[in-house]
């Protein structure tokens, strides 16, 4: 084996990891995979004669391609200025694809990455790297230009975020499952009461449309979103049951071709947020066809 094949193999065992950094950093899964190819163009033309640790050379390679991305991002205001919900990873209701756990470990819900959106490309970095991959502070300064202290104090403020916005969700699946099922039930025979039964007083429900007009929307409030869910149930689509990040969620079809895919967010057996993404060009990207129509 040459040195380029080991490189290679030695890119392939770090790739699930660098997948799930750049996906926390992104909410992105076009781009994270983007930004791995980038680590690898960068590894393959490297000398990395005297790299001590490959894992954290290319962890800091595939942070720093991110956070350029991030910037760039802005930069061209390319997100929608009203509602934007991060790419969903969706799995079959009755298991993960391997290929996902590692995207999917440490619950890295759809509802975390919507809080996630909110904040600074550096602060997201120093977040991500340091709460979810356990780099230090030392490593991460170097990576957005600051001192590790400054580096600390930017994790702290997206701590801060995070714990006041992102909701922990319940753990148990088979109770989340049950809150869906009569959530959809509910919908489904036009029981308004019922319907806000299951709901939090104070439930988010985002839905992102793209460029479809009409479709985006940020409502708040049990009696808003049942309202919604009332209007919406009146469309013919059929619904079937999936694994969104790792928690109940749901795919609708229209005409047998994917229409939305739901994030459903429960905490004490109430929901408390719903992100609907609903971009046809975003929903085409995403390989759906284990869940059938």
């Amino acid at each position: 084996m040459d040195q380029q094949e080991w490189l290679a193999h030695q890119f392939e065992d770090h790739r699930p990891r660098l997948r799930a950094v750049a996906y926390r950093m992104l909410g992105s899964l076009s781009e994270a995979e983007d930004a791995v190819q980038d680590a690898w163009l960068r590894l393959s033309r490297s000398d990395t004669s005297e790299v001590e640790n490959l894992g954290g050379w290319l962890t800091t390679v595939v942070a720093r391609v991110a956070l350029n991305m991030l910037r760039m991002r802005n930069t061209r205001r390319e997100q929608p200025l009203d509602v934007h919900v991060p790419d969903p990873v969706v799995d079959p209701a009755d298991g993960t694809n391997p290929e996902h756990e590692a995207l999917l470990a440490d619950s890295v819900g759809l509802a975390l990455l919507v809080v996630l959106e909110t904040l600074t490309p550096a602060e997201r970095l120093a977040f991500v790297l340091h709460d979810m991959f356990a780099v230090p502070f030392e490593e991460i300064a170097p990576i957005v230009e600051r001192s590790p202290e400054a580096a600390r104090q930017l994790a702290s403020r997206a701590r801060r975020r995070v714990r006041g916005t992102a909701s922990v969700p319940d753990a148990d699946l088979t109770a989340q499952w049950e809150v869906v099922e009569a959530f959809l039930e509910a919908a489904r025979e036009g029981e308004f009461e019922a319907l806000v039964a299951v709901l939090d007083p104070d439930v988010v429900l985002r839905a992102d449309g793209g460029l479809i007009a009409g479709l985006s929307k940020h409502v708040q409030g049990a009696e808003t979103v049942a309202r919604q869910a009332l209007l919406w149930s009146r469309v013919d689509v059929t619904t079937r049951r999936a694994l969104v990040n790792g928690a109940a969620g749901m795919v609708t079809f229209l005409h047998g071709k994917p229409f939305s895919i739901a994030a459903v967010t429960i905490k004490n057996r109430k929901i408390v947020e719903i992100d609907f993404l609903a971009d046809p060009e975003r929903i085409a990207q995403l390989d759906l066809t284990e869940l059938g129509a």
